[in-house]
């Protein structure tokens, strides 16, 4: 299927994400350092940076992470076999309705987290992310996907050449599942992270962090700001982004702030998608002129 590609060969994001970047990635884009070795992205999610600086040309080296390991389990399947995915993507079962949804996420629970089915579980996962709500992850304490049924008009997956073109891509891409302080730890001078963590949540009701079985504390935010430091120490240029609460930008009161407006599409009620103030920090003052 590698005659399908060729250099001109645009990639895109396999999967929608919670609190992912596409919207933003002009924002960001203004934002970036002039130039790096190594890209890491501990937060991985839907990489939609990491596929903005690809098609861009400027990622030659690069580790992501995340502790999602069926996330994880996605990218190693795409990256290392790509064409049983798309195999498995091409099963009539894989149908959008509320019935069949509701059987493949029964199935999909029953073999999550578990050694083996790696491609079943990468299929399952794209197929739930892409007709549940909102390309929703969100899982209960027991460790089950739990996202509802979302409606969709159509049956919607990526086409073989979005996932061979994506595979392309992860070649030069060490895959982790690791905690985020693990994932940076061979991060030398003239690299580059990007950390884009579960948002700090901006009240008490608006706490949706439940990516993991353990959530994202304030605890993990402080963390972050420590191994943040850690690297500007190392000569590692670093940018994040958060939600713009006050404890968010005391952690990072030493280095520049800058505040933009996002607007967020998790409220189920469309009307109350209103656009939030969020911030992008780095240790470095911005030097990309793309």
């Amino acid at each position: 299927m590698a005659y399908l590609l060729n250099e001109y060969t645009v990639i895109s994001p396999l999967i929608k994400w919670a609190g992912g970047k596409r919207q933003l990635i002009p924002v960001l884009n203004k934002h970036l350092p002039g130039e790096w070795d190594t890209y890491y992205e501990p937060f991985i999610g839907g990489a939609a940076l990491l596929v903005h600086l690809q098609n861009e040309g400027r990622i030659t080296k690069a580790v992501i992470s995340d502790l999602n390991g069926e996330l994880i389990n996605l990218y190693r399947v795409v990256k290392n076999r790509p064409e049983c995915l798309v195999g498995a993507l091409a099963n009539e079962r894989l149908e959008n309705n509320e019935r069949v949804f509701s059987k493949l996420k029964a199935e999909f629970n029953d073999i999550i987290g578990k050694k083996g089915n790696c491609t079943e579980r990468a299929a399952l996962l794209i197929y739930l992310n892409k007709h549940g709500y909102n390309g929703l992850w969100r899982m209960n304490k027991k460790g089950m996907f739990n996202v509802p049924f979302g409606h969709h008009a159509k049956l919607s997956l990526p086409s073989v050449l979005s996932v061979m073109a994506f595979s392309r891509m992860l070649e030069n891409v060490t895959i982790m599942n690791v905690d985020f302080g693990k994932a940076v730890r061979s991060a030398r001078k003239g690299d580059f992270v990007y950390f884009d963590p579960p948002y700090q949540p901006v009240s008490k009701t608006a706490r949706f962090t439940d990516y993991n079985p353990k959530g994202f504390t304030f605890t993990d935010q402080i963390r972050l700001s420590r191994v943040f430091r850690n690297l500007t120490k190392k000569g590692v240029r670093v940018m994040l982004s958060n939600s713009k609460t006050e404890e968010i930008e005391e952690l990072y009161e030493d280095f520049t702030i800058h505040t933009t407006s996002a607007k967020r599409f998790i409220n189920c009620d469309g009307n109350r998608r209103t656009g939030t103030e969020e911030i992008i920090v780095t240790n470095y003052e911005s030097e990309s002129r793309r």
